[in-house]
């Protein structure tokens, strides 16, 4: 890693007094700038400009705080130091493997009449910019927050993309309205100004705080929002000392630019794990899981029972026969006859018809890795029981990748995404790494870039993914092409795309399909083309990534070899054109390999596409997955051809979409 670190200057203001001139701080390239001021009564505001015009407003900071406890008033500058930053970096997985770092930094030391401390600091980015609070209250034996009061003044209305603001779920549709007309949204809430400047508000490094959301005030004013606990307090810390997480705005000239951005990880501590991290890598993998979610299959022990040492073994052959590097199994595990009650699951005790010490064998026979899966049904305090000795576990078996979920209420009146569940899925990453294990946690908190300080924290679920295609109106068309400028934004998604019986003429008549849940109305379905779901593959990036389907729907089908030739494992990628909830087109390189993905939504699309990511002086065999010529995701949607053609960087492609449609093409060096 090579670092380059310039202070400005140190120490450059030594203001007293109750007001300060406001206090700016700019971009590299100088086109983003950040002014801090405090008001005569010592209240703190930010403002943000692009290009010289207004973007956010003077804005309000500070947090209220409990007891008497003074977090946001009457505070004075006491110095302000100046820094810069400008390092290359290396993540051992990622859709990019070398990254850069370079922003300009402000710290405004400030401290008010009660003594309480404050760094308020600022770094800003060429795509944006992140700020958080170290606050210091001397003599408190303990702090309660009760209100964040963060503002972000939007100077423009817009459009915006987000979800309604939920402390339980992010399994919500996104609407597409007026900056002006959203009530409350949760982050990463994407909009375009009515001036071109394309933004997402989040949040970076959220480790020990309760997830921000955003409310509306007026105009195009939000506040921040924070999950509570069950008593109010939103957010509890030992001692008189507190971080919180990074407040972020990504900034950008074209909305591609928002994917192509690092801020969110450049705003995380480095990698905290030592010692060699090979354990951690990418993999493709298949699963008995979709089968339960479509109804033919059961998570508990029963005649249809899906996880069985039998169909475990079947998984494993096929993933062998398919250059697939792992399987992961869901039901295997005693406790979900409990589901709906106390959903008390044991994570060592396998069911009777799953012979853990059998499937090992065979798996490591075929060179088959496996992920193991956690369900907690929301009952975290039994999963802490057991957390240490459920890792170690697996572990002793060789099993180095779990699937957690939490589908279920939490106890003692607990949300999903406060404080206190926050510190159990950081407490869940770390008890992995002890044993060398990777997460992909569905349910989750939402990604706010902590795979920077711990890799093993691969995936996450955190949006509505394939499942709800299984037993309810399904994601809409438009759904695919909004999550990558939205929800990963924040970071990786287990969507686990790749369905290829798109109407589930195999299951829908089976005799052993049972309705399970009540969202299932009997016309489910998955709202794409056949070509969509693969060219899905690469848009809706994961490290883990998954083909879903049930494996016999696989068999015998030409358009499988894409996954086959695909690596999960990339090294470089670019979204190259795109616009929320209308088209997207992304190419990673994965080894010599180049995979690219473009997908549209319910309106047919056409798109020429330069090659010149492709290494120069190399001819490659482009292998094209496209929509038929009849295909259309409402009345034909498995009408798809594969076209092979030679090409070099100097050329371009002509990708043409159908409705609801897409196109995946694999790059093969010739």
């Amino acid at each position: 890693m090579r670092t380059y670190i310039g202070y400005l200057s140190c120490f450059l203001l030594l203001l007293c007094g109750c007001s300060s001139r406001p206090t700016s701080v700019s971009s590299p390239d100088g086109h983003i700038a950040l002014t801090f001021a405090l008001d005569e009564a010592g209240n703190m505001s930010y403002a943000v400009t692009v290009n010289g015009a207004d973007f956010i407003l003077p804005s309000p900071m500070g947090f209220e705080g409990r007891d008497g406890v003074n977090l946001a008033e009457g505070f004075r500058v006491e110095n302000t130091e100046f820094a810069s930053k400008d390092e290359a970096w290396t993540q051992p997985w990622g859709e990019n493997k070398n990254l850069r770092n370079h922003y300009n930094e402000m710290a405004v030391h400030l401290k008010n009449a009660a003594e309480t401390r404050l760094v308020a600091r600022f770094r800003v980015f060429d795509d944006g910019l992140g700020f958080r609070y170290e606050y210091e209250v001397p003599d408190a034996d303990s702090l309660f927050i009760m209100n964040e009061l963060t503002g972000f003044r939007i100077a423009n209305d817009g459009t915006s993309w987000s979800i309604p603001a939920s402390f339980e779920t992010y399994e919500l549709l996104y609407r597409t309205q007026p900056i002006s007309r959203i009530d409350n949204a949760n982050t990463p809430m994407t909009f375009k100004t009515e001036d071109g400047v394309y933004a997402s508000i989040h949040e970076a490094a959220l480790t020990d705080f309760p997830e921000m959301t955003l409310k509306h005030t007026e105009g195009c004013s939000f506040v921040a929002e924070l999950a509570p606990w069950p008593d109010g307090v939103k957010a509890r810390f030992e001692g008189g000392k507190f971080t919180t997480p990074w407040r972020t705005i990504q900034i950008a000239p074209q909305a591609v630019g928002l994917i192509n951005s690092a801020l969110i990880l450049n705003l995380n501590e480095p990698c905290a794990l030592e010692g060699d991290l090979s354990w951690i890598r990418p993999m493709k993998y298949v699963g008995i899981w979709w089968g339960m979610h479509l109804g033919v299959e059961t998570w508990a022990m029963d005649d249809r029972h899906g996880a069985t040492t039998a169909n475990a073994k079947r998984h494993i052959d096929f993933a062998a026969a398919n250059n697939i590097e792992a399987v992961m199994f869901e039901g295997w595990n005693e406790g979900w006859e409990s589901w709906g009650g106390m959903q008390t699951f044991d994570y060592t005790k396998p069911y009777a018809d799953f012979d853990m010490d059998e499937v090992v064998r065979y798996a490591n026979e075929k060179g088959v890795q496996i992920i193991g899966h956690h369900e907690t049904g929301g009952n975290i305090l039994n999963y802490e029981r057991q957390l240490d000795a459920s890792y170690k576990w697996y572990a002793d078996y060789g099993v180095h990748s779990v699937k957690t979920g939490y589908a279920g209420g939490l106890p003692n009146g607990h949300n999903h995404h406060g404080q206190y569940n926050v510190r159990h899925y950081r407490r869940v990453v770390q008890t992995a790494a002890k044993y060398q294990t990777t997460i992909d946690a569905h349910e989750p908190i939402k990604d706010t870039g902590i795979r920077r300080t711990y890799p093993n924290m691969m995936t996450r679920e955190g949006a509505r993914g394939m499942e709800w295609n299984g037993w309810s109106e399904g994601n809409p068309p438009e759904h695919h092409v909004l999550l990558p400028f939205t929800r990963l934004l924040g970071g990786p998604m287990d969507y686990t795309p790749g369905t290829f019986d798109i109407l589930y003429d195999r299951t829908r008549n089976s005799p052993r399909r049972k309705k399970w849940n009540d969202l299932d109305q009997g016309n489910s379905r998955v709202n794409t083309t056949l070509a969509k779901q693969i060219a899905n593959w690469v848009v809706l990036y994961s490290p883990l990534q998954m083909a879903s389907d049930l494996i016999e729907n696989y068999e015998g089908h030409p358009a499988f070899q894409f996954f086959r030739d695909f690596d999960a494992d990339c090294d470089w990628s670019e979204a190259l054109q795109g616009e929320p909830g209308e088209f997207i087109a992304v190419v990673r390189r994965a080894k010599d390999k180049y995979f690219l993905g473009a997908t549209t939504n319910a309106e047919a699309r056409n798109l020429t596409i330069p090659l010149s990511f492709l290494e120069e002086g190399k001819t490659y065999q482009a292998v094209i997955y496209a929509d038929g010529e009849d295909a259309d995701w409402e009345t034909n949607p498995t009408s798809y051809e594969i076209v092979k053609r030679e090409v070099t960087s100097a050329d371009t492609l002509d990708v043409k979409m159908a409705k609801g449609g897409g196109q995946a093409v694999t790059f093969l060096p010739l």
